[in-house]
């Protein structure tokens, strides 16, 4: 079967947005709840009469957060980029904001063409008792944790995460793929298809502590060729478990070597979790 050429008529566009998901069911569209796709599309629809359905660099879950999130998609519009850029913050909810709107060559695509994510989790240790005591207005954006966390531990467990390893351990069934699957376009579903390969690389993998006047708080930062569905907040709340003593860090490669989900640790609140960056060759 032939392959039908581009249409000579849409020009791709890339979008760099932030956004606060605490109030949303995520990225992906689902009926009846408000999603980032969901937002982003609609106001396209409001500014040029089009409604395509941008595709981001991956799906945010519901809660996450992210600084710099990439989706791509293509419009007749002759609209100049600043124009767009303008008209979408202007339409978008405060807690979506555009970073960069930008023209691109046909063959981009937010997902296919990244070639790494780096994704940060935020920690406050609230370890002492009316001392460490977590600011209201950082709340809804850490885990506040209720242990002293031991750093070396932490550091170590972060290492032995290093490279290429099979993830299924760390890997959630998704809840809502059902309901999802339901409205999905053909690429969606090749997404999904593409996330139950658990096989995924680890570049760079990392524990800082980061000072601001709010306080200090743990931030783990993890860079890699792609992740799975709960993969980042899994693989926190497994070095928690280390961090506190529940756990060694010796027995990583046991529980990747596992398999299961039920020989990692728990599963860390959305809430930390903040898409921090996507890379491309360009």
């Amino acid at each position: 079967m032939a392959i039908a050429p581009p249409d000579a008529g849409l020009q791709t566009w890339k979008v760099t947005l932030s956004y606060d998901g605490t109030d949303f069911r995520g990225w992906q569209v689902q009926p009846g709840e408000p999603t980032i796709q969901g937002e982003l599309q609609d106001a396209l629809g409001r500014i040029t009469g089009e409604t395509p359905l941008p595709q981001g660099s991956g799906r945010t879950d519901a809660g996450v957060h992210a600084l710099a999130q990439v989706a791509s998609f293509a419009l007749r519009a002759p609209i100049p980029p600043e124009n767009l850029h303008r008209a979408l913050n202007r339409t978008l909810p405060s807690s979506i904001r555009i970073l960069e709107a930008r023209t691109m060559p046909s063959g981009f695509h937010a997902r296919h063409s990244a070639i790494s994510k780096i994704y940060e989790y935020r920690v406050w240790e609230e370890k002492r008792e009316c001392v460490d005591i977590c600011p209201p207005f950082v709340a809804r954006y850490v885990y506040v944790c209720p242990w002293s966390l031991d750093r070396d531990a932490l550091d170590a467990a972060a290492a032995a995460l290093l490279g290429e390893h099979d993830f299924a351990s760390f890997a959630a069934s998704d809840p809502d793929l059902t309901t999802r699957s339901e409205s999905a376009s053909d690429d969606q579903r090749a997404e999904e298809a593409e996330v139950r390969a658990t096989v995924r690389a680890i570049f760079a993998s990392a524990w800082q502590r980061r000072t601001s006047e709010a306080g200090a708080a743990l931030v783990y930062r993890v860079r890699g060729n792609g992740f799975l569905h709960h993969m980042v907040r899994n693989l926190v709340g497994t070095m928690i478990e280390v961090g506190r003593g529940a756990l060694k860090s010796a027995e990583i490669p046991q529980i990747l070597a596992a398999r299961s989900r039920s020989a990692a640790g728990p599963t860390a609140p959305a809430r930390g979790l903040f898409l921090h960056s996507v890379q491309y060759d360009h």
